[in-house]
């Protein structure tokens, strides 16, 4: 494919840095975001703003571009199905449909016979009571959330009473697995049985958001090998083209359970670009543009850390890193308490 240009709905840093990889093969980028203030405005070729129902904005956006991909998850399914009526939309809106519905993702999961961790639906506050097996456990929401939002650790059903919680939105509770570590794998399909996959990446989370990421990760043969077969055999299922991060909970036991799907390039991968020789970002844009398939070869070991809220300051004065450390600013205007504001990676 040649002259493309790449429409990307959201505009957050996942959006900024498919934008850079974009630019690197001469591939120019829309962005699309509902944030008029959205830092991948800096890395695009075209920036268009609006809400993700407008549908005037949404045509604005999809006469600029020949086909669409998107950085985050919950966007919905009636505006990512409507712009493909006009243009393609990889992953396919379908796949998304499965996997921001966190009980359909989970069934699709086990159908496959791929371990989750125990679930059960929630309707009402009384369903819990009767559920004392699941406890302790995490009861979420069952669309939207991440970062730990829309999240509610429960060890016991006398907790419920100071839990201020709207039932009306649909819950899922999840048993809590007595954790060793978790993992994530990150997978770029690009057709049939044609993937480039990166080995499995070792993440911390503190407050339920991720704070470390490294490679190689502390796992045994049979953990790396299984990892990276159960994410296969989802992408296979799914028929996905582009990028997708699978997240595994590890226990004490060393079994292995699938957390959660993301359907895009992910925070745990941001080490692929320096540590790699085809960033995740990039292989992205490979297989949604229909561009060739590179092998992966892996440059170096590496260790990503997040820089949360008013960290960033500390950073944007010093600019006095290592050879071997390589600093990424977001360039978001504004500082939150907890939002990703850049990252650090590390060779090793």
């Amino acid at each position: 494919m040649s002259e493309v240009t790449l429409g990307i709905i959201g505009g957050g840093q996942l959006g900024s840095m498919l934008a850079i990889a974009a630019k690197k093969l001469n591939i120019k980028t829309v962005i699309f975001c509902d944030d008029i203030n959205a830092p991948a405005e800096n890395f695009c070729n075209n920036f268009v703003s609006g809400n993700y129902d407008d549908k005037k904005k949404i045509l604005e956006f999809i006469n600029q571009v020949d086909l669409v991909t998107y950085e985050f998850e919950n966007i919905p399914f009636e505006t990512l199905n409507e712009i493909q009526k006009l243009k393609p939309v990889l992953p396919k809106p379908s796949i998304n449909r499965i996997i921001q519905h966190r009980l359909a993702e989970k069934d699709f999961v086990n159908k496959l016979n791929i371990r989750t961790t125990r679930y059960v639906s929630i309707e009402k506050k009384s369903d819990i009571d009767a559920l004392e097996d699941f406890l302790p456990g995490i009861l979420k929401t069952t669309t939207l959330g991440y970062d730990g939002k829309g999240q509610y650790p429960i060890n016991s059903s006398n907790e419920l009473g100071s839990l201020n919680i709207d039932f009306s939105k649909g819950f899922i509770l999840e048993k809590l697995v007595k954790l060793k570590k978790e993992i994530s794998i990150i997978i770029t399909r690009f057709g049939n049985n044609k993937y480039e996959i990166y080995e499995p990446i070792e993440n911390t989370h503190e407050d339920q958001i991720l704070k470390y990421s490294k490679i190689p990760a502390d796992i045994d043969e049979k953990i790396f090998n299984q990892s990276r077969d159960w994410a296969i055999l989802i992408a296979e299922e799914l028929k996905y083209i582009g990028t997708l991060c699978v997240e595994f909970f590890i226990d004490r036991n060393d079994n292995l359970y699938v957390n959660e799907i993301a359907p895009r390039v992910h925070n745990s991968g941001h080490l692929t670009i320096n540590a790699y020789n085809v960033s995740q970002f990039e292989n992205h844009v490979r297989a949604v543009c229909g561009l060739n398939q590179i092998p992966l070869k892996k440059i170096s070991n590496a260790k990503m850390t997040n820089i949360l809220g008013d960290q960033i300051t500390h950073y944007r004065e010093t600019q006095n890193f290592k050879q071997n450390e390589f600093f990424f600013d977001y360039l978001k205007k504004e500082i939150k308490e907890k939002r990703k504001m850049g990252h650090i990676t590390t060779l090793i």
